[in-house]
């Protein structure tokens, strides 16, 4: 009400000065109602401006310092029975093998843009949520380096498992456009992990990740983060990936050592041939395969049937 009262206050004060300086007099200075649309107009810009500078604020840029005040903090539940980084044993083969892919990553950067990661697999259950978990907490362990993970496999959302978040909100209320940014995504204790979950099941998540909204999530959260790894769904049975993988600066393709058919691997591999295809990361691989494979005491049989 103070700023439509200075509003009106001020243009009483320029009429009255127009007026003065045209000689005027006392009598034709009382208002007629033909001249009363000045204080309406006046009544009217206040509200206006304010709407104006509102949506300015909320479409403009994200800094470091709004994301932290705004993204609430949880307290997740880390189960260490897939999230290898939860135990305190950091001599583990399994963590030393996330560290190199670690680095093959910052080796990848060092000479082309590499920010946005997807990762994604030929079918179900070969271990890409576990892939992205613990890739994401080797990143978070080097010196403020700032990681957000999205679940954007709306059909089966499990990414919020292995830390033992919660799954709602997430990304399909905000491709829904119910929420905003902040609204469905997280952190635990480390300050920087970020998580946004897959959120409440939805039916269409193809035309949903495809209606623009997440591109234009990536957009404006890229700049306050180091990393950003994208849990998408398996690649060969539905073509969600394929439309994440435009907004992608690159593709790991998770593969299960024994299980996945070669000529499956082959056409997943395939479908990103018009982007960036880092490798293929071997899971379950024998410890005789090298330090390219995760080992079976790292990923426990019983662990990985809690993965999809």
């Amino acid at each position: 009400m103070s700023r439509i009262h200075e509003a009106l206050k001020k243009a009483q004060e320029e009429r009255a000065a127009g007026q003065a300086a045209r000689g005027v007099n006392s009598q034709d200075a009382a208002e007629p109602q033909s001249q009363a649309s000045s204080a309406p107009t006046a009544l009217m810009d206040a509200p206006e401006v304010a709407a104006v500078e509102s949506v300015a604020q909320l479409d403009g840029p994200i800094t470091i310092e709004m994301l932290l005040a705004r993204c609430p903090q949880r307290r997740w539940k880390p189960d260490p029975s897939t999230l290898l980084f939860a135990n305190a044993n950091e001599s583990d083969t399994g963590k030393e093998v996330f560290r190199t892919l670690r680095t093959r990553l910052y080796q990848v950067r060092a000479v082309q843009p590499l920010r946005t990661v997807l990762v994604t697999s030929a079918l179900p259950g070969e271990g890409k949520t576990f892939v992205t978990s613990n890739l994401a907490q080797s990143l978070v362990r080097q010196r403020e380096r700032r990681t957000l993970i999205i679940d954007a496999d709306l059909r089966l959302s499990s990414l919020h498992l292995p830390l033992g978040a919660e799954s709602n909100p997430g990304l399909s209320d905000y491709l829904l456009g119910e929420m905003d940014e902040f609204s469905v995504m997280q952190r635990g204790r480390d300050e920087n992990l970020f998580l946004i979950p897959g959120g409440k099941s939805i039916a269409n998540p193809t035309e949903l990740l495809a209606n623009g909204r997440f591109e234009k999530l990536l957009e404006r959260l890229s700049p306050v983060f180091d990393w950003i790894l994208i849990d998408s769904p398996p690649t060969i049975p539905v073509s969600d990936s394929s439309i994440i993988a435009k907004f992608s600066d690159g593709v790991l393709m998770v593969i299960r050592a024994g299980s996945t058919p070669f000529d499956l691997a082959q056409k997943a591999c395939e479908a990103f041939h018009d982007r960036l295809l880092l490798g293929a990361v071997l899971n379950r691989a024998d410890s005789h395969a090298g330090y390219g494979g995760y080992y079976n005491q790292a990923y426990p049989a019983e662990a990985q049937k809690a993965r999809v």
